[in-house]
């Protein structure tokens, strides 16, 4: 006999099988229309990024912006969508009403790592909010004719982005509970993060060609907006079936908000001053004061974490301790900046330097974004191969490339350079990602989940709004002392400080990870962290311990 949870713990519910497959309570016309409107969301926070690499050179010249501020058009965005998928993590840990397991090709895949299933009502919510104003700002953003009102509203932007993703999630797990089925639908929506990369450099490069750059903004509101219509239609009927629990209206008190603005505001004030340093000086009041600022605040971020109760904080400080969590956080801070730093630096030299017209640079670009989706699929190579060795050989495959792009400073370096660089960064940046992603998890308690798998996504993010500010801010204090933009030296000497991120990657990951705390993805074990209550099975309490040399797995399997 297995005795009933206690003391709040609650065992995953077992779905109801009919000739021994689960019931679906919904039509299947009703299920993938809501797939679809679901993977377009997807879509569109890719291709919100995307787009805009192509639109950048206009909308430097259109508003006046220099080569740093235009850093912020990419990197507000990317701000506050991973400070505020912190939120968006911690809630859909307290609003776990049981715990997932995905399949193993579902962590490889998911574009914002795994977030475990919160409440169908919450999400519902939050997915129509967060669509509805993604689409109002991104008409507001296509009107404005001010660099500053741009920024502004591409960060409010990133936090509706933030909204949408974990929410659908959450609706998809709740619509297709069936598990194959629901690996299929979780697949194809991560599948359209990868879609609108690829597409969205060509389509904003055809909005850029034949119309301008208010339409890529335009373009996302015309999708989000009815997406959050349909949505209010289709959404109530699926999943007002669920009975909310009246007790969890108090777990939002339980949301860290003091801590993600510290965060915010801190993140903000540095890159401010990384940005402002190739124009103001190092020297200055400007760059020294927010520096100062912002690395005191995050120390006071860390600082409120750990004087508030675990439950409660965006990062629990017992997070950095788990095993390999903090080399792999490092690692899942370079793909996203690798990618940034190759869009941002050869589209404007092949826009501005050699007059090439923007579908051509989208062309050129378009390698990237295919041999990222094929190599989205490798999730099974963990099964024969430890993540470490997977990460060693992509970080070797991304020093190959950065050092290759050191030397592509003419146009006809394209084929013999810049090409087979893409097409080793690529596979090396898509290896890195897929496999920290599985990685962190083999590690991390399932009851932390929501957590981890923000704080991975906020990773990501982070590394490519902080790098990309760095790297324009070296490339532009070198183009000072070697004849302007117009000479390659600046971006050459951006691709050093690339390379020295990753050899210090490389180096962490051969010195610092380790094989024997990883678990093999198993569908039948669980493992919980060794401060979690313990369960009682035929009354002997049994704790699951993570961390640890070894581990004990306890599988219970109801028949």
């Amino acid at each position: 006999m297995v005795s009933p949870p206690s003391n709040g713990v609650h065992l995953s519910p077992a779905p109801t099988l009919v000739n021994g497959r689960v019931v679906q309570r919904y039509s299947p016309l009703r299920r993938y229309v809501l797939l679809v409107i679901f993977c377009l969301a997807q879509f569109l926070d890719a291709f919100n990024n995307s787009a805009l690499f192509s639109a950048i050179p206009s909308l430097v010249f259109d508003l006046d912006m220099t080569e740093s501020e235009s850093t912020w058009i990419i990197s507000a965005f990317q701000l506050t969508f991973a400070s505020f998928l912190l939120i968006s993590g911690k809630i859909s840990d307290i609003y776990n009403p049981s715990t997932y397991h995905p399949p193993l090709h579902f962590k490889a895949f998911d574009v914002v790592g795994l977030l475990l299933t919160s409440h169908p009502l919450i999400a519902e919510f939050a997915f129509i909010a967060g669509a509805a104003l993604l689409g109002i700002f991104s008409i507001g953003a296509g009107f404005v004719t001010d660099k500053i009102a741009l920024i502004v509203l591409r960060a409010l932007s990133g936090i509706a982005a933030s909204l949408t993703i974990p929410s659908a999630l959450t609706l998809l797990v709740n619509l297709f509970p069936e598990p194959a089925e629901q690996a299929r639908a979780i697949g194809v929506f991560g599948g359209c993060g990868a879609i609108g990369n690829v597409t969205g450099l060509l389509i904003g490069a055809i909005f850029i060609q034949f119309a301008n750059w208010s339409w890529v903004f335009w373009f996302v509101a015309l999708v989000a907006i009815p997406i959050a219509a349909i949505c209010v239609v289709l959404i109530p009927n699926v999943v007002k079936a669920e009975e909310a629990h009246a007790s969890q209206g108090a777990k939002w008190k339980s949301l860290d908000l003091v801590g993600v603005s510290i965060l915010t505001v801190a993140l903000i004030l540095f890159i401010f001053a990384v940005t402002s340093g190739s124009t103001s000086g190092w020297g200055s009041a400007t760059v020294l004061a927010p520096l100062v600022i912002s690395i005191a605040m995050v120390a006071a971020f860390f600082y409120y974490e750990t004087r508030i109760p675990a439950a409660v904080a965006a990062v629990p400080p017992r997070t950095w301790f788990l095993p390999n969590f903090a080399v792999l956080f490092g690692v899942a801070l370079l793909p996203y900046f690798w990618w940034t730093t190759i869009f941002t630096v050869f589209t404007t030299l092949w826009q501005n330097v050699y007059h090439w017209s923007v579908i051509a640079t989208a062309l050129r670009m378009f390698p990237l974004g295919i041999l990222a989706f094929a190599t989205s699929f490798t999730g099974s190579l963990s099964r024969k191969f430890s993540p470490k060795w997977i990460l060693l050989f992509a970080q070797g495959l991304n020093i190959t490339a950065t050092i290759l792009l050191h030397f592509a400073d003419s146009p006809d370096r394209y084929f013999p350079f810049v090409l087979p660089a893409f097409i080793l960064g690529t596979t090396g940046c898509m290896l890195a990602y897929t496999h920290t992603n599985i990685a962190i998890f083999r590690t991390s308690p399932s009851s932390m989940a929501g957590t981890v798998g923000a704080i991975f996504n906020g990773a990501l993010q982070l590394g490519s709004a902080v790098g990309l500010a760095a790297v324009s801010s070296i490339e532009t204090s070198v183009e000072k002392k070697t004849g302007g933009p117009t000479v390659y030296a600046g971006r050459a000497a951006a691709f050093w400080f690339v390379l020295a991120i990753i050899c210090v990657e490389a180096i962490s990951v051969l010195v610092f990870y380790r094989i024997d705390v990883e678990r093999k993805d198993d569908s039948t074990s669980e493992v919980t962290s060794a401060s979690e209550k313990s369960q009682e099975v035929e009354g002997v309490p049994i704790k699951e311990k993570i961390g640890d040399e070894k581990h004990d797995h306890v599988t219970v399997t109801e028949v």
